[in-house]
């Protein structure tokens, strides 16, 4: 049980400490961080597959298969909404 406690008081302080992180972060800075948390989309993807990849069938096989889903759907929207906002700074 404290376990739990222990990862789920982390987990509200990184979504905490990350809102406010990406509050304070101005305009021009938006496509670098795109491009930063779209490799560490690509890490937590490479993990999931190795939970995804596990002999037994337990939770944390479709927690991984989920996982996989979801940091695929990130990678993809991220380098979308990245190669848009380069292409705005294109000159015509």
């Amino acid at each position: 049980m404290e376990a739990l406690v222990l990862g789920l008081t982390i987990f509200v302080l990184a979504v905490f400490v990350g809102f406010e992180i990406i509050t304070k972060v101005p305009p021009t800075l938006h496509t670098p961080l795109m491009s930063g948390s779209n490799a560490i989309s690509g890490i937590t993807l490479a993990g999931a597959l190795i939970s995804a990849g596990a002999a037994d069938r337990d939770l944390a096989t479709w927690l991984g298969v989920s996982a996989v889903t979801f940091a695929t759907i990130n990678v993809v929207g991220g380098f979308l909404v990245t190669h848009r906002m380069l292409s705005m700074f294109k000159k015509r």
